[in-house]
């Protein structure tokens, strides 16, 4: 049995843009939904959404039906809620609010095996088609793509180091929290903080690293696209939900 490529991984080092959609809903069925609906990549939320394990684990298997490159965020930067992510066959990461080079270095050690890393060993999991990879120990960390999130002034001042870590693939912009630590609670068109995301993108771009945001604003995610993201999430399935379903009610209820 061969392994599994991470092709979004590959393209991603290419430079090659790469479009996004949030996925807060926690279902394997808005998943299977979104899986072909054109975007490159789907970020299953385990931050903010109410996600567990067993419920990621089912959504990963609706997204291998799709055409879409599943992302999970985890919780936390948490060595034992990576280690389970990977095995069920998780093999990108966002990891969120990456303060600095220690915190990037644990992270990336979490998708590593010894001596490489301190992630647990197991030989029948998912990640391996239960064991039937016979190379996966050794090449595992080929196709495991690791995305760190910075999202206040300090982690932003620190991106050269977090860059510089080996293993980082990426770094993701969180201009919620970003914009709520400078000052600009919920506001995230302020000229500040469009002027610290503008600055901090082309910065990742210049270590090297791929560079990364979630944007559902569209004049703002081209215009940091433009900047220099090639990972770039312009909506989500709540908001397409929420407004579409506000949107046919008004509609409606104006009619009459």
């Amino acid at each position: 049995m061969s392994k599994r490529i991470n092709h979004f991984k590959r393209t991603l080092k290419q430079g090659t843009l790469q479009i996004g959609l949030w996925s807060g809903l926690s279902s394997n069925v808005t998943v299977e939904v979104l899986a072909n609906a054109g975007f490159d990549w789907l970020l299953l939320d385990m931050e903010h959404s109410p996600n567990e394990l067993p419920m990621v684990h089912s959504q990963l298997q609706a997204a291998a039906q799709g055409t879409a490159h599943p992302i999970v965020r985890p919780p936390w930067n948490d060595t034992v809620v990576i280690k389970r992510l990977l095995d069920v066959g998780a093999q990108t990461l966002l990891i969120p609010f990456v303060q600095n080079a220690e915190e990037a270095r644990q992270a990336v050690a979490a998708t590593r095996y010894p001596p490489l890393g301190v992630r647990g060993f197991s030989t029948a999991a998912r990640a391996s088609d239960y064991g039937r990879v016979s190379d996966y120990w050794a090449t595992s960390s080929d196709d495991i793509c690791v995305l760190l999130q910075v999202e206040t002034p300090l982690a932003i001042a620190n991106i050269e180091e977090i860059a510089a870590v080996d293993g980082v693939d990426g770094i993701f912009i969180g201009p919620g929290d970003l914009a709520a630590s400078m000052g600009h609670l919920a506001n995230l068109k302020h000229p500040e903080v469009v002027e610290a995301i503008e600055g901090a993108v082309r910065r990742i771009v210049a270590t090297g690293k791929a560079a990364g945001v979630l944007m559902g604003d569209e004049a703002l995610a081209r215009r940091y696209i433009a900047a220099g993201c090639t990972y770039t999430a312009v909506g989500s399935d709540i908001g397409l939900l929420a407004r579409g379903a506000e949107a046919l009610a008004a509609k409606f209820k104006i009619a009459a």
